[in-house]
């Protein structure tokens, strides 16, 4: 017993280095070049297979812009520290205080890279997003549009153009990692395809491909089929030209909410 104590006492200090207690000061108190330096390595480590490695944005937000959801260093170090709740933005758990801040430092650099420069017209754009490409059935820009897909009212702030290109061409290879598209039967003999919002040992919750929403306890199914990998959303490489992709993407990316 002695022995697992000692080894627990010796393990855990790795798992959660920034002192609960640790009163986190307004501004960086770490942001010399070599501060910079290690921040960078600790984010090509942890944060670059998300966020991409110059902060260009992916699977995760674009960071390579001067506004940043967190507005200051306090706040940033906090996001760092305990990620964002609901979202794929997990906490720091494996940082101590003076690599978050760090980490800190890299992240608020990558604000002061230019912005991209890209060919489309973004009112060309908005007309085939509204129009040919019938996008606002399912997202939201501005509170206009369905719900069914995510909302896309600062998704210029949060993926990359990019990372646009691959989701509006090969949706299904963009799909976050808790994605999950279902189909489900009722004992009652309804029949439900549709996307999963929250699933526990007994029961389930879908959004259908008409944005309603339902809630079943398994036991009153008669099947429940995943679907992995699918999405309700299309590929549209053969509805629009490659000009018209230009445009779209310059108007999703034009798409930054409040400034």
């Amino acid at each position: 017993m002695r022995l697992v104590c000692l080894i627990l006492s010796f393990g855990l200090p790795g798992l959660a280095q920034v002192d609960p207690e640790y009163v986190i000061p307004k501004e960086n108190p770490h942001t010399s070049p070599t501060d910079l330096n290690n921040g960078q390595q600790l984010f090509m480590a942890q944060c670059a297979r998300c966020h991409g490695p110059k902060g260009e944005g992916g699977r995760g937000a674009v960071l390579a812009q001067p506004r940043l959801h967190a507005p200051d260093d306090q706040s940033l170090f906090v996001v760092i520290r305990d990620g964002i709740k609901g979202t794929e933005m997990p906490g720091g758990y494996a940082l101590d205080t003076l690599e978050t801040w760090q980490l800190t430092a890299y992240v608020r650099s990558l604000g002061r890279m230019p912005r991209e420069n890209l060919p489309g017209d973004p009112m060309r754009g908005q007309d085939l997003y509204q129009t040919k490409g019938r996008c606002a059935q399912c997202h939201i820009i501005g509170g206009q549009g369905g719900s069914l897909g995510p909302e896309l009212t600062e998704i210029g702030a949060r993926r990359s153009a990019a990372h646009l290109r691959t989701a509006i061409l090969d949706p299904q290879s963009t799909l976050p990692e808790e994605f999950l598209q279902v189909r489900l039967v009722a004992k009652d003999g309804r029949a439900i395809s549709g996307v999963r919002l929250n699933e526990d040992t007994f029961t389930i919750q879908v959004r259908d491909l008409s944005g309603n929403l339902h809630s079943f306890v398994k036991e009153d199914l008669n099947e429940l089929q995943k679907e992995p990998g699918k999405s309700p959303m299309p590929s549209f490489k053969r509805v629009f030209s490659t000009s018209e992709v230009d445009d779209l993407i310059a108007y999703l990316a034009s798409q930054r909410g409040k400034q």
